[in-house]
């Protein structure tokens, strides 16, 4: 062959090679599932009024997003309303990727009015149930959806297949506007108004006004057995949950497959999501499912209303007049919550392995607790706290400030005066954490923008401690980018020579979310293996806003596979 024909050949397989690395690239970003939000005002009815409430593509709830483990795919979010935005996938780890995880002055700056960011979400080993929502301001009040995490293809549920899934998702409502209450909630110092009403799936159910026609109804066979998603949309409180006459068998929590746990009602936390099998085994009729507060602050408001849906069995039979309704919990049975919360196991099968931290480099101990500070009048117009104070959060008596340029960003950037690195191992202030009464003088915390600094790979054990500051209450915890191992819990100080004595090492729940019990503590555990900036907040939404928050830096690794991915082109500008 000649030369000039040999080289024709070589440059034919060589253009041959290059268009089919191309169409390759090109099938490997078709391959990544796309969705589109459109964050824009929608008129909603509910409870006799209408108002306009922000939405995702005009449903609220929002679309749900439907995945397979591991799967990694791209969201584009157009903000069309009028207040700036971010978008959370609350529970997705986003390995070595912060730059999608959502919160405002965190991990980005919020998308404005007009403007659009593209969201690569990427999941890794969870499995199940988790959901996603705003992460800016109250907005998260009626910007929320599910996530469903279905098994990779050729495997399956650890458990039979369920004859069909229903998402349950809890949240409020009010008849105020969203911004209206938070402003309102800043200016007074205090706590934001009671909602007005609870949802299940966007709808009050038939014990509100104006609300029978559009009660959710599932519709379910005799003998068959159905796996209902339950996700804790709510701003602002814990949930009882249960069916009546029926019992419900716990399978899995945050995405994590859990050991059956059967029980007749469930605890859900702000922020958690709980995996339930419910067998359709009772005669013919219809029945609540129903889910009101748990509230165990002394001295503090709440909504005492439930909201319904009804489960209503398939076939000619005479129904009766009204639903079944179950019989949920005392609203402050204290109890109730941390005695369920504590029942949750990890499968821990061969499938589904544990692996608990056992040699911990990094102990944390960190104290939550509500506070009152001095009032500025320039940004608090009431002052409505006792002696003209306004009220507070902190961990380790710091109420986080969030910046106005993006933690992350000043972290990736190496730009100084955006935060500190100095965030306390341990409370700087020792006392009876949990005594009745507590003097005055530590009431006011420190406030910053201060952050912890882990190294890539230790292991960490971090203890949370509820006081009696301000109003002892529960603190549903979570942090980003991360799930953890709940290895302990218990009432009262914790004491750090005899509770790690009862941890549970074996079999205990991995979670991205727990709530602190009411003047307790819980003992978690993690390895720091997801290098970035994670945020880490009480989940009650008015406590966050109040400063119960702080945030992670995790160092990169040595080699580039435990290194933080770049940003990507589009971040939105602070």
């Amino acid at each position: 062959m000649s030369p000039v024909k040999t080289n024709s050949v070589v440059l034919l397989l060589q253009i041959m090679l290059g268009l089919s690395v191309f169409a390759g690239m090109v099938l490997h970003c078709q391959g990544l599932s796309r969705h589109t939000f459109v964050v824009k005002e929608t008129p909603y009815t509910r409870l006799c009024s209408t108002k306009n409430i922000l939405t995702v593509n005009g449903k609220f709830p929002g679309p749900t997003l439907q995945v397979r483990k591991g799967e990694t795919i791209v969201v584009d979010v157009h903000n069309k309303g009028d207040y700036n935005i971010t978008i959370h996938w609350h529970g997705v780890k986003q390995p070595r990727y912060p730059w999608s995880d959502g919160p405002e002055y965190i991990t980005q700056c919020p998308i404005q009015p007009g403007k659009k960011f593209r969201q690569k979400v990427i999941f890794s080993n969870e499995e199940g149930t988790l959901w996603w929502h705003a992460h800016s301001d109250f907005t998260r009040a009626t910007v929320y959806g599910a996530i469903i995490i279905h098994p990779k293809k050729g495997t399956h549920y650890p458990f039979p297949k369920p004859h069909a899934e229903f998402p349950i998702i809890l949240g409020e409502w009010w008849k105020q506007g969203i911004m209206e209450l938070y402003e309102t909630f800043l200016q007074s110092g205090v706590d934001p108004n009671v909602s007005d009403a609870y949802t299940i799936n966007g709808q009050p159910g038939d014990l509100y006004p104006c609300s029978k026609s559009e009660t959710v109804k599932l519709m379910v066979d005799h003998g068959k057995t159905y796996l209902l998603r339950i996700i804790n949309a709510a701003l602002q409180d814990i949930l009882f949950f249960a069916v009546a006459k029926h019992n419900i068998t716990v399978v899995g929590t945050d995405a994590s497959y859990t050991k059956p746990l059967t029980t007749d009602y469930i605890a859900i936390s702000p922020g958690q999501t709980i995996d339930v099998l419910l067998k359709a085994n009772q005669p013919q009729g219809d029945y609540y499912m129903a889910a009101s507060v748990y509230s165990s602050a002394a001295g503090v408001t709440y909504d005492n209303t439930t909201t319904t849906a009804i489960l209503h069995y398939n076939g000619s039979y005479n129904a009766s007049s009204r639903p079944y309704l179950p019989n949920l919990p005392s609203y402050n049975d204290t109890n109730a919550s941390a005695s369920f919360t504590g029942k949750l196991r990890s499968l821990a099968d061969e499938d589904h392995p544990v692996k608990v931290p056992l040699n911990i480099s990094t102990k944390l101990i960190y104290a939550a607790s509500v506070n009152t500070l001095p009032c500025n009048r320039s940004t608090t117009s009431y002052c409505e706290a006792p002696n003209g104070t306004r009220l507070a959060a902190s961990l380790n008596n710091i109420s986080f400030e969030l910046p106005t340029t993006d933690i992350l960003k000043a972290y990736y950037n190496h730009i100084g005066g955006v935060y500190g690195d100095q965030f306390p191992s341990v409370p700087p202030l020792l006392y009876n954490f949990t005594a009745d009464d507590l003097p005055t003088s530590l009431q006011t915390p420190k406030t910053g923008t201060e952050v912890r600094v882990l190294e890539y790979n230790s292991t960490v054990e971090l203890v949370f401690q509820g006081t009696n500051l301000g109003a002892g209450t529960e603190h549903p915890m979570h942090i980003h980018g991360y799930s953890f191992y709940v290895v302990g819990w218990g009432f009262g100080n914790f004491d750090k020579d005899k509770d790690p004595l009862g941890y549970n090492l074996v079999d205990p729940p991995l979670q991205n979310t727990i709530a602190v019990p009411k003047n307790g503590w819980a003992a978690i555990r993690f390895k720091a293996n997801n290098p970035g900036v994670w945020f880490m907040h009480c989940h009650l939404e008015r406590h966050l806003s109040w400063g119960m928050d702080t945030a992670f830096i995790v160092k990169n690794g040595h080699y580039p596979e435990a290194q933080l991915i770049s940003p990507p082109p589009d971040m939105p500008p602070c």
